[in-house]
């Protein structure tokens, strides 16, 4: 069984709901290792210094921004995290919007959200009133150590989290040479357009994902197999099941009283699982910055300086 990448809340209005994040996909990619043609042996990738050509070991490895050619300002682990989001572990619907109002360009990753013990009441109103409405809520998710734009939906009898790109990510169509206007302008007759509206209707066909496969890849398999000249596989332990954590919405928990109160105060709430995490996190951050401040512009300068044997 997979394990969830975070276990917390799914939050909309006052209610909250505990949920795991599971990922919504599987690699199905075929893996190769680049090999010395001389002796068959592996080919590493080593982590080098490009002045010393020395290779550098992970501890002595940091991050840092190229401000400019040459010029680097380095970050520590607690600079990244403090421009993480405090609502960790929940997804807080901030807004509903119309499904179809999403271009697919928007779409990137899906992932699965799944009820946590006694959560099913909230997982299944938020589902059907989805379905029921046609809507689906934009939220913010973090992942790791990033924050994703994302859009909650029903799919079936789940709840989808699909990630979305945001609008800077998103190369304008009108930056490439497009052919624009009436199809007359092109020369397109009305009897080639009706041509064309038959041949798709002859071809037309309901979708059925399972109908289709990697056939590159199922080549390719074929192939690897021809060459292997022994077989082996190898199964990885079984992992355990991360336990869910009985918290606020459970199906004894009086959701009128919550929608009504929702409602009554427009108000949007934090989920409760992630409510004392953010607090501890951010005395920390109040006391670690005064020591922050001057050293950040100090290292203004090229990495390989902060190399000191």
């Amino acid at each position: 069984m997979a394990r969830p990448i975070w276990t917390g809340t799914l939050s909309f209005g006052l209610l909250n709901v505990p949920v795991s994040l599971m990922s919504g996909e599987r690699s199905v990619d075929l893996h190769f290792r680049m090999l010395d043609s001389r002796s068959n042996t592996p080919v590493r990738y080593e982590r080098v210094n490009a002045e010393t050509g020395e290779e550098v070991p992970w501890k002595e490895i940091v991050k840092a921004f190229e401000y400019q050619k040459g010029s680097y300002v380095v970050l520590e682990p607690e600079d990244i995290k403090s421009a993480a989001s405090e609502g960790r572990e929940a997804v807080e619907v901030k807004a509903f919007v119309e499904a179809d109002s999403i271009g697919v360009e928007y779409y990137e990753k899906p992932y699965v959200l799944v009820p946590g013990k006694k959560a099913e009441k909230g997982y299944v109103l938020l589902r059907e009133t989805l379905k029921r409405t046609g809507k689906v809520g934009i939220a913010r998710v973090v992942i790791r150590t990033r924050e994703y734009l994302s859009a909650v939906m029903p799919r079936g009898h789940a709840l989808i989290l699909m990630l979305l790109r945001y609008p800077q990510e998103l190369v304008d169509v009108d930056d490439y040479k497009i052919p624009q206007g009436a199809a007359t302008e092109y020369r397109i007759s009305p009897k080639e357009i009706d041509m064309a509206e038959q041949l798709i209707a002859s071809m037309s066909d309901e979708w059925k994902p399972e109908d289709y496969r990697d056939e590159f890849r199922d080549r390719l398999r074929k192939v690897i197999e021809k060459r292997m000249k022994s077989k082996g596989v190898v199964t990885p332990p079984a992992e355990d099941e991360a336990d869910m954590p009985e918290n606020a919405a459970t199906n004894v928990v009086d959701f009128m009283a919550l929608l009504q109160q929702s409602l009554a105060s427009k108000k949007r709430t934090p989920a409760k699982s992630s409510a004392a995490k953010p607090t501890r996190k951010t005395a920390a951050k109040k006391k670690a910055a005064p020591k922050k401040k001057t050293p950040a512009k100090k290292t203004a300068k090229r990495a390989p300086a902060r190399k000191a044997g």
